[in-house]
């Protein structure tokens, strides 16, 4: 019977596992301490951080950079998309390439327009 081995490393080969299963743990470990920080940047909101960069606050980019950071471990390690070929690594990261900085636009355009118009006394801020 033939045995599939994964890589068993991490960050680019930085931190390297015995078994599928400390590498699995290793991983689910990172995603706790981002998930942390995230928690506790959300219930402390430091002062620096609620400085506006690019129509967001600096807080919110945090937000999505850590969410990104997690989603790219979650889809390369658990979804095992490091040990696919390259074309379809090419075929599920392009794609969001292009879709997220999109996404990020609209967000902002949107949320600035909406703004404007609670600012003008259009509609109420009931929100």
């Amino acid at each position: 019977m033939a045995e599939h081995l994964h890589k068993l490393e991490i960050f680019r080969g930085l931190i390297k596992f015995k078994s599928n299963q400390q590498k699995i743990w290793g991983v689910l470990i990172f995603l706790s301490i981002v998930t942390g920080i995230e928690v506790s940047l959300g219930i402390n909101k430091p002062e620096i951080l609620l400085n506006k960069f690019l129509g967001l606050k600096l807080l919110n980019w945090m937000f999505i950079i850590m969410t990104l950071i997690k989603a790219y471990y979650i889809t390369w390690d658990f979804m095992h998309i490091r040990d696919e070929k390259s074309f379809l690594k090419n075929s599920i990261v392009v794609p969001l390439l292009i879709l997220i900085p999109f996404l990020v636009f609209i967000l902002l355009i949107e949320g600035s327009y909406i703004f404007d118009v609670m600012l003008g006394g259009f509609k109420s801020w009931n929100f």
